[in-house]
């Protein structure tokens, strides 16, 4: 059995560096399309992604909360539990990202967790209610997310029918640059929340804390990772979610990112963890859709989709082997 303070330290290491992986493979959520469109540099973009992601992260600790309490009992959980379920969801997020690959760190952390707990305690340690209402955002959030900026895309369409095309690019570009910020600041309120409420069930399940109440450290520690992840920048997820999935120019940006950050901050706020990833991706088809249903390189989206179907199994397999290598130490 190792010592409470150094499992804690480890918990609370790899955390970051999950987070960290969050960031590098979701940095494309926030700055795929404002790269794609042109309207920022790659450099611009990550900084102004990663400063705003920082911000983020202090707007709500719902989804944190919901991390720690209502997936599995933090009663039946153990530290090696949890260091089982980050070293499942490091790496999967890595070689997602090195595979160009966008995929949703909330399914590989929630997927991770209940390989975990089901190793340590069985099926009866699992919260179905709660399980079953994450799925459900998880499964939703692309589709709300697309008919969102589908609706978004025709509006623009139609109160700019009659505009010129480069006279419609020069009073989008600013626009854009506010879109791409408010969604940038969206993922640090969604998805910095998830490390937290891993490190908070950590802390709670060594005796640290009596309640998942998140302390400021671990917010200030989860946002810095996040945005430290985001200014490294997945280049290649960005250049597919930005430039493969679909030719965008700078409305369908502004609609896409508008559409994606609005619902993240509100299902936030409520404390369901969705995908960031899902409901960008959702919402960049969606204005596709809206202009020409066979211009979306629909080859592309079904990459991405296989790679979401397979995260949650992948990552609760992987959670349990873990935990069957580590559990000596329990």
């Amino acid at each position: 059995m190792l010592d409470p303070t150094v499992l804690i330290v480890l918990v609370v290491v790899l955390a970051l560096i999950f987070d960290f992986t969050n960031g590098w493979n979701d940095s494309a959520n926030a700055i795929a399309t404002v790269i794609g469109t042109r309207t920022l540099t790659p450099l611009k973009a990550v900084l102004l992604a990663a400063v705003l992601n920082l911000a983020g992260a202090f707007f709500s600790t719902a989804v944190a909360k919901t991390i720690g309490e209502d997936i599995v009992d933090p009663n039946h959980v153990t530290m090696m539990v949890i260091v089982a379920t980050l070293l499942a969801a490091i790496i999967w997020n890595t070689v997602m990202t090195l595979l160009g690959l966008p995929v949703s760190a909330s399914h590989g952390l929630i997927g991770s967790l209940i390989g975990a707990a089901i190793a340590y305690k069985g099926l009866a340690v699992i919260k179905a209610s709660g399980v079953g209402m994450i799925l459900l955002a998880l499964l939703i959030s692309p589709l709300l997310g697309g008919a969102l900026a589908w609706l978004l895309m025709k509006l623009i369409r139609e109160v700019f029918r009659n505009t010129a095309p480069s006279k419609v690019k020069r009073i989008f570009r600013p626009l854009q640059i506010l879109s791409a910020s408010f969604m940038a600041f969206s993922h640090g309120t969604s998805d910095a929340q998830k490390a937290m409420g891993i490190i908070t069930l950590a802390l709670f399940a060594g005796g640290f804390v009596d309640s998942i109440e998140v302390p400021f450290w671990v917010i200030l520690s989860a946002g810095l990772a996040m945005a430290l992840g985001t200014a490294i920048g997945g280049w290649r997820v960005i250049k597919t979610l930005g430039m493969r999935l679909n030719h965008l120019e700078t409305p369908h940006g502004f609609a896409a990112e508008t559409a994606a950050a609005a619902l993240l901050a509100t299902i936030a706020k409520v404390g369901v963890p969705v995908s960031t990833t899902h409901t960008i991706t959702g919402s960049i088809i969606g204005v596709g859709a809206a202009e020409r249903v066979k211009g979306i390189r629909w080859g592309i989206a079904g990459k991405i989709l296989y790679a979401w179907i397979f995260t949650l199994p992948g990552t609760a397999l992987m959670g349990w082997l873990f935990y069957q290598v580590l559990k000596v130490l329990d």
